[in-house]
């Protein structure tokens, strides 16, 4: 089953903070290019490009991978912004502003996510001591 992304809030904010991070990381100083920049536009990127992954998988199962590995990401991005502005990298009227967004792509991918999973079915769990296949399982919600 595919989805579209680019009808998804949490595509149009992750997409829009790539573009915003990668200019506020012009920013850093230039000893950074190798270390704090780059890995704050991967993260950045990757929130993003997990989303649109995740939206070509057949299961939401497998959507859902790749939405908590986007919101991995969306935290990582948001500490890396963090770190670049305690240590004076970034200064605090570019970053915060970023972080703060972050923040807010955070609780819409986790909405996202906790309706996706509501929606799954239950799934079998042994129960302890009991054999599998002889009438040993029982339904148990994931979450």
């Amino acid at each position: 089953m595919s989805r579209n992304y680019s009808n998804l809030r949490v595509f149009v904010l992750a997409d829009a903070l790539v573009l915003d991070v990668y200019a506020a990381s012009r920013q850093l100083p230039e000893e950074e290019r190798f270390g704090l920049q780059s890995q704050l536009r991967r993260a950045a990127t990757s929130v993003a490009t997990n989303i649109v992954e995740g939206s070509t998988r057949r299961s939401d199962k497998a959507y859902l991978t790749f939405l908590e590995t986007a919101l991995g990401s969306a935290s990582e991005t948001a500490y890396l912004l963090s770190v670049a502005m305690r240590v004076g990298a970034l200064s605090v009227t570019a970053a915060a502003p970023l972080v703060e967004r972050y923040a807010g792509l955070v609780r819409q991918l986790e909405a996202l996510i906790t309706k996706i999973a509501s929606d799954l079915p239950a799934r079998p769990v042994r129960r302890a001591g009991a054999a599998p296949g002889a009438g040993s399982w029982e339904p148990k919600a994931d979450r």
